[in-house]
């Protein structure tokens, strides 16, 4: 199972949002490249980095800070706010991104976002974003009429290569990642999920581990906390 450490850039700024309320984060770090650097050294090999001000934005406001999060990390790195047109995708592919991540996108353009997976199969990511199990857009600033099953189905034979389920309400914080939500998404679907949102401790690593149909973990603030050991996570994980 891959460890996703995260990088959330706001203002340039790597911090966490706690239940995706911008209003509501804290600043971990002023550069990050160095911070990516950090996450490298301790052994993990994927990076997931969101530009925060583009996921409300629309478009990307964090341009500088990802790329110099790529150059830091030297992994695969996947990378998700704000990308809502073919052009978002085919910069960040060429920037030498892994993985680009579609969320609002995957609601209110899901034609854009099979005609991108299938010309770069394997390396779209649809973001199922939920509260109270139907999916936010726009930077988690709204919910829809649209159930994460729901979304999920319209994506199955698109060839993305993953959905990333997000529990906003556990976010940041430290609360455990909801278990039951997203083994019961990886039950139906028929690409492997990446589980977000609560991660509080290597406990939520290891009940995630051999689970049918999961790929991977993303953990923030655990990390920044100190309440999560990154090298024992990847340890766990293996």
């Amino acid at each position: 199972m891959i460890i996703f450490p995260a990088i959330d850039l706001k203002g340039g700024q790597c911090v966490r949002l706690a239940e995706g309320d911008m209003d509501r984060a804290t600043i971990y770090a002023d550069d990050p490249g160095a911070q990516a650097a950090v996450f490298a050294a301790a052994g993990a090999t994927h990076l997931h980095v969101v530009d925060l001000d583009g996921a409300f934005a629309g478009d990307s406001r964090n341009g500088d800070g990802v790329h110099a999060a790529i150059a830091g990390f030297g992994g695969r790195v996947q990378v998700g706010g704000g990308v809502r047109s073919r052009a978002h995708v085919e910069a960040w592919l060429a920037a030498g991104v892994w993985r680009v991540v579609m969320g609002t996108a995957a609601l209110e353009n899901p034609e854009l976002v099979r005609e991108v997976a299938g010309a770069h199969p394997g390396r779209i990511v649809v973001a199922v974003d939920a509260r109270d199990g139907m999916v936010a857009t726009r930077g988690w600033a709204e919910r829809s009429t649209v159930s994460v099953a729901e979304l999920a189905a319209r994506f199955a034979d698109a060839g993305v290569a993953a959905l990333l389920f997000t529990d906003v309400g556990r976010d940041g914080m430290l609360k455990g990642v909801n278990l039951e939500a997203t083994l019961a998404l990886a039950a139906v679907s028929p690409v492997p999920v990446i589980a977000s949102g609560g991660v509080a401790g290597l406990d939520d690593i290891a009940a995630l581990v051999g689970q049918p149909n999961i790929e991977g973990v993303i953990t923030g603030r655990a990390l920044y906390d100190g309440r999560l050991d990154l090298a024992a996570a990847l340890r766990v994980a293996a």
